[in-house]
């Protein structure tokens, strides 16, 4: 497969300013370090002030690069999450079913590696509930009688729903012993 060259655009958001021109600087260069990936243009552009903030920064770097292969140029759309990226050679790309499994597999790994890391999240986070409801329970006083009232709702729901399964059930079955 050929060399694949594109355009991508790096942004990076923080504070102070020396640290967001530090930060962007470091990411480019790591990306350049990356095995079958080279740099092959960089333009930096100076932070600014991001709008209704008194001293949050942005600033972004356009960066041309080279891949040896789809996998590397996957690799770090994965691991750098660019703003924008436009390949511009070569104008077609032809996979083989080998290399179209290998990427279908790595994203699924990476779906599955996020879908992990947000369930031992949200299993965190319960616990971390449970014990704030313990040691603070005025802050959920609100939260509880909404809560009650929502399964209030959704049972009410759920019966009706059992209600009418039960009915239909009813129906073809005496359908049935009409045949």
């Amino acid at each position: 497969m050929d060399k694949i060259k594109a355009s991508l655009i790096l942004e990076i958001l923080g504070r102070p300013v020396e640290y967001v021109k530090e930060s962007l600087n470091t990411v480019v260069v790591k990306m350049g370090s990356e095995k079958g990936v080279k740099i092959l243009k960089q333009q930096y552009h100076e932070p600014t002030l991001v709008k209704d903030t008194k001293d949050l920064f942005t600033a972004f770097a356009e960066v041309d690069v080279e891949f040896d292969s789809i996998s590397n140029y996957l690799g770090i759309v994965f691991a750098y999450f660019p703003s924008h990226i436009e390949i511009t050679l070569p104008e077609k790309i032809t996979l083989s079913n080998i290399d179209l499994n290998e990427l279908g597999n790595s994203l699924v790994q990476r779906l599955h590696n996020y879908d992990a890391i947000v369930k031992k999240v949200m299993a965190e986070r319960e616990i971390i509930a449970k014990k704030l409801k313990q040691v603070a329970p005025e802050l959920f006083k609100q939260n509880d009688v909404e809560e009650k009232e929502v399964m209030k709702w959704s049972k009410k729901k759920e019966s009706k729903k059992k209600a009418k399964k039960k009915s239909e059930f009813k129906k073809k079955s005496t359908k049935k012993k009409q045949l």
